[in-house]
């Protein structure tokens, strides 16, 4: 049975995501109601990190592979489980919902890796069609940085649908939705063509706090739910403008909570009423556990002495940038980590058996 809380959220509008390719919370999730989930390499570990996996791991290590190719197998086999769970939503929908992420290698961001920018879009492409082939249902998630935008076009025109993610600003969205559109166009017809933004909300905020404490009380903790509330606005009177079979959306994402006296749904009911919100498990939990009645949110905005403060004060040029590169190492070392963490798992299976 659905929680009340939840069912008012999602009959609001909003499409509830998982941020999570766990078997056991995408089955608890889906029977709530959630219609799509995400994967990245986080959660990839943390899974690892379970033991629930290791017989899996087992087998790829008898085969032979490598530590990387085990990190690749493993997370297909993840996302495709997570697939057939939502497929039918995928089916019911025409293709509009139902899907889930597949995020490509962050390592081609890694710094120290020395790849030219052509070198990076040029795996991008690559990584974008092998990952996609064959699979209706699934989302390929590249990110809004130089070599991933302009990876874009090629790969959307190749009917690769995608989930461009770590968006901060205005300019990312419009740089990404151009390239998309761009590549839509291309292709022989628009009927299949989805894509969705997924615009990171709670680390701006984390990042206010610490650049730009001179905000005000009612402006400080506001600035990731306007900066995602006005690019979904824009997003919104674009594809009116430019109509296709399928919904182009939003994903509101980096849902959970950082300070401890916020609510774990404060940026939940924010966005309520529209798009996708992809969610982790915890803020789902809370969510249904909160006793909230959520209402439409998504298209209200503070007063507007609020949003000119704002303008005035948050230098958007240097949080992008500030962002970016904070998100690159965060993109890049979690999939260290996950190749460290196989590793040791070599290590000691290997010596069990």
């Amino acid at each position: 049975m659905t929680p009340a809380p939840l069912q008012s959220l999602m009959a609001s509008g909003t499409k509830l995501w998982l941020d999570s390719v766990d078997p056991e919370l995408v089955r608890i999730n889906r029977a709530w109601g959630a219609t799509g989930a995400t994967s990245n390499p986080v959660i990839v570990s943390d899974l690892i990190k379970t033991g629930r996996f290791d017989g899996e791991l087992e087998s790829l290590i008898d085969e032979g592979l490598d530590d990387e190719t085990i990190a690749w197998r493993l997370t297909d086999h993840l996302v495709r489980w997570a697939q057939e769970v939502f497929l039918p939503v995928w089916k019911k929908s025409h293709g509009n919902d139902g899907y889930v992420s597949f995020e490509l290698d962050p390592l081609l961001e890694d710094p120290n890796a020395n790849l030219t920018h052509a070198e990076r879009v040029r795996r991008y492409i690559d990584l974008g069609k092998q990952w996609s082939k064959g699979h209706d249902n699934r989302m390929i998630k590249i990110p809004a940085t130089p070599a991933g935008l302009d990876a874009i076009e090629e790969l959307c025109a190749a009917g690769v649908t995608l989930n461009v993610t770590l968006v901060f600003t205005m300019r990312q969205y419009h740089l990404a939705r151009e390239a998309m559109w761009r590549g839509a166009r291309r292709r022989a017809s628009l009927d299949h063509f989805k894509s969705v933004y997924s615009i990171f909300v709670s680390r701006v905020d984390v990042y206010t706090e610490k650049h730009v404490p001179e905000l005000s009380a009612a402006a400080q903790g506001q600035v990731g739910i306007v900066n995602a509330k006005q690019i979904w606005k824009d997003n919104q009177k674009f594809w009116a403008d430019h109509p296709t079979p399928l919904a182009q959306e939003i994903i509101f994402a980096s849902t959970g909570t950082k300070k401890p006296e916020d609510a774990p749904w404060k940026y939940v009911a924010a966005f309520a009423g529209s798009d996708i919100e992809t969610n982790p498990p915890a803020t789902n939990d809370a969510v249904a556990e909160s006793q909230v009645t959520f209402t439409r949110q998504v298209d209200q905005m503070p007063p507007q002495a609020v949003l000119d403060e704002i303008a005035e004060k948050v230098n958007i040029e240097k949080l992008e940038q500030v962002l970016m590169e904070e998100g690159i190492k965060k993109f890049a070392d979690p999939q260290k980590d996950l190749l460290a963490l196989i590793a040791r798992k070599r290590a000691e299976l290997t010596t069990a058996s």
